[in-house]
């Protein structure tokens, strides 16, 4: 098994490292050959291990591969812990991964940058990867800076772009705040436990939930709690949760497929998968669950109310993406993980499709991305239409599709959950889920029904400001993209129907006992599955749940005024103008940000230029260093004359000054 875990994470490291670094000489068919070939190799290899840990009876494999070095004790080690919430993570990650890359022939045909990006989705593949096979902190310490690191390089792939660069800027400033509280946590624990390894410290849970550490006098805390509040703080970075959210939505700067895999299989799912693996932990914390809860309720809904005043249909997937990942955060908050990773299996694969079909239409609309230019594509584009039929029933949660039985599993289990701040929990997911329907069918009849807007299409092309033309001038004539693009979109589709159906092993069977541990007292789930008759049961329960109908109405609002009134979104949006330009405004986070973190970082970057470079460095240490010298030597090489009368003058001086001081 060794052999085949290695050949998993590094079979995308080597297409990545070819394609990098030899791509003029294998030219774009090779580039995009070997990496496709490294990742159907490790997805292959996925479904093999998936298939030996779900039904073959493999037990938990966790093992040490390499040892990197040992240092007071502690050992630094490259390892593998895979169990069944592993394996099925490594086969979202790598299906998609690979879904991605053949979709990326199509999209990224005319590109220059062609090699370079698929090096890159290789090298993230490998990144992912190695988080969530980790055995141990160091690892998923590596994994973690390495999704962060290539998402940098990703968002800014068009670096000509001024935007684009301001957003790969604002990414990586912003995970560096919610890495920092991720290191705290991490050396709260080793600092404690005296290890990296997972075991050994789930081991120490009981003891560390009695333990205390004083920050100040007078001031006491938990130490677990502390730690863990730290170690989601990170996840708050990488998986997009309130205040440390706004790099996502400008991740839409990159092209369309890194926006699919950021958002569906890679860096935003990793701070949910964390902890998920550290529920061992998160169990003997009360305060930090529920300030799990409570940040990923406001997420929920917050976010979901921007995507209904956004124009461009890559930002409102993106912002339902921020919505999802809050009811994600939401069941671990309760104490569902099991509920939030199975919402992120289900969720990967709908918001791929979705993101994949907004690429497919980007493509056919000459790269045009505004809403309000298009319409009527169903006649133009009957394959993207029915996927992308399928990938919004299955986001609202429409029965029989895979986000029903996830999302209404999460909503579920926070009502019987008694953490402090579910009840606000529970009305702000279920609130939510009428919002999500809106600005979900907003968009869909706006892109693919009502009348055709492409003669509009000139006042919405967007502008990068990089002095390049980026499109095609004149009306738009859409037609469907090529099977490079569609095929993708085709066998994403599959999953979004029937990955739902897993949901007795998956929830209220023994699925992820070996990796999610529960307290009695806490356990959510079982209650629920107390009620569980199958997966039609489910369904039928469903019906008469209140989430449905909230569903329903936001499905049926949204087809009244974008298809029976069009005329009223105007008139409403001019009678709530305040409240539209608070949602417009995103809340002042963007504003925020800009003063703060970007605005912030670059002042502070010039005031340090300017005094401590400049001034400090160059002028006192460096620059002042060798005037110093050059001072002194010019007053020493007046002593160096030349002449024999000075240097006899200067011995006698010497020798009288020695005979003073030794014989006197």
């Amino acid at each position: 098994m060794d052999t085949i875990y290695l050949l998993i994470v590094l079979a995308p490291l080597a297409g990545a490292i070819i394609a990098g670094l030899f791509g003029r000489q294998i030219g774009r068919v090779g580039a995009h050959s070997v990496t496709i070939a490294g990742v159907a190799i490790s997805f292959l290899l996925s479904l093999v291990v998936f298939y030996q840990h779900v039904f073959g009876g493999a037990g938990v494999y966790n093992e040490s591969v390499y040892t990197w070095m040992v240092s007071d004790g502690i050992r630094f080690e490259v390892g593998f812990l895979v169990d069944n919430l592993t394996a099925m993570m490594m086969l979202v990650v790598t299906f998609v991964s690979l879904m991605v890359h053949i979709y990326t022939i199509g999209y990224m045909q005319d590109d220059p940058g062609y090699q370079r990006f698929f090096a890159y989705i290789s090298l993230f593949t490998f990144s992912m990867l190695m988080l969530v096979m980790a055995n141990n902190f160091m690892q998923l310490f590596f994994g973690w800076e390495a999704v962060g690191l290539v998402s940098y390089l990703l968002i800014g792939f068009w670096y000509k772009r001024p935007t684009a660069i301001y957003a790969n800027m604002k990414a990586f400033i912003v995970n560096r705040v919610g890495d920092f509280g991720f290191l705290i946590g991490i050396a709260a624990l080793v600092f404690y436990t005296g290890s990296l390894n997972y075991t050994e410290v789930f081991a120490e849970g009981q003891a560390m939930s009695e333990a205390t550490i004083t920050i100040w006098p007078g001031w006491t805390f938990g130490l677990l709690d502390l730690a863990l509040i730290f170690l989601f703080i990170g996840a708050m970075g990488k998986s997009a949760q309130v205040p440390l959210h706004v790099w996502l939505p400008d991740s839409m700067e990159g092209p369309t497929p890194i926006s699919a895999l950021i958002h569906a299989a890679t860096m935003v799912t990793a701070g949910i998968f964390m902890v998920a693996r550290m529920s061992p932990l998160y169990e003997f914390s009360v305060p930090a669950l529920s300030f799990i809860l409570i940040i990923g309720a406001i997420t929920a809904f917050f976010m979901g109310l921007i995507g209904l005043v956004q124009n461009d249909i890559k930002r409102v997937v993106a912002y339902s993406t921020l919505s999802q990942l809050g009811y994600m955060t939401v069941a671990l908050g309760a104490s569902a993980y099991a509920a939030g990773v199975f919402h992120l299996m289900t969720h990967a694969f709908f918001k791929a499709l979705l993101f994949l079909a907004a690429g497919s239409v980007i493509i056919a609309m000459h790269h045009l991305q505004d809403m309000r230019a298009m319409g009527g594509l169903r006649r133009h584009m009957p394959i993207t239409y029915v996927t992308a039929l399928i990938g919004s029933l299955a986001l609202i949660g429409f029965p029989f599709f895979s986000g029903f039985f996830s999302k209404d599993a999460i909503i579920e289990a926070v009502g019987y959950s008694e953490i402090p701040g579910a009840t606000f929990a529970y009305w702000m997911v279920l609130l939510g889920v009428f919002v999500t329907a809106l600005y979900t069918f907003r968009m869909f009849f706006l892109v693919f029904h009502g009348e055709e807007r492409y003669d509009q299409a000139h006042h919405y092309m967007p502008d990068h400001g990089d002095g390049e033309d980026h499109h095609h001038h004149g009306t738009p004539h859409p037609h469907e993209t090529p099977w490079v693009v569609t095929l993708p979109l085709i066998l994403l589709a599959i999953p979004s129907v029937v990955a739902g159906y897993f949901i007795g092993p998956m929830l209220f069977g023994d699925f992820f006992a070996d990796a999610i541990h529960v307290k009695e007292a806490q356990d959510v789930l079982a209650l629920k599955g107390e009620s569980y008759t199958g997966v039609f049961g489910f369904v039928l329960q469903g019906l008469m749940l209140p989430a449905f109908w909230f569903a329903m109405a936001g499905l049926a609002t949204a087809w009244y005024l974008y298809i029976k009134r069009p005329d009223l979104p105007a008139v409403i949006a001019d009678r709530l103008r305040p409240g539209v330009r608070i949602l417009e405004d995103k809340y002042g986070f963007d504003r925020f940000n800009d003063w703060f973190f970007a605005g912030g970082t670059r002042r502070l970057g010039r005031w340090l230029w300017r005094y401590g470079d400049a001034m400090i460095i160059d002028g006192w240490l460096v620059n002042g260093t060798a005037r110093s010298v050059g001072w002194l030597s010019t007053r020493v090489r007046h002593v160096q004359t030349g002449f024999l009368y000075h240097y006899a003058f200067v011995m006698i001086i010497g020798l009288l000054v020695l005979m003073f001081a030794f014989v006197i």
